[in-house]
């Protein structure tokens, strides 16, 4: 497993956390910490969200 691939499954574990952290408690974990709709915060977001669609590659990979 490449680097970047690694890199991508752990902001996808972070943001399946922080969804079930949403989900389950009404918590923003991501908001708690940077801030709400910070730009920090939107940079996170973007960076799960680009590791999601990187994620589709991983699952046709051998």
């Amino acid at each position: 497993m490449k680097v970047i691939d690694k890199i991508a499954l752990v902001l996808i574990i972070i943001g399946a956390i922080n969804w079930g952290l949403i989900g389950f408690f009404n918590f923003d974990l991501v908001a708690a910490i940077f801030g709400d709709m910070s730009i920090l915060s939107r940079i996170i977001y973007a960076l799960v969200g680009v590791s999601g669609l990187w994620g589709i590659k991983l699952l046709f990979d051998d």
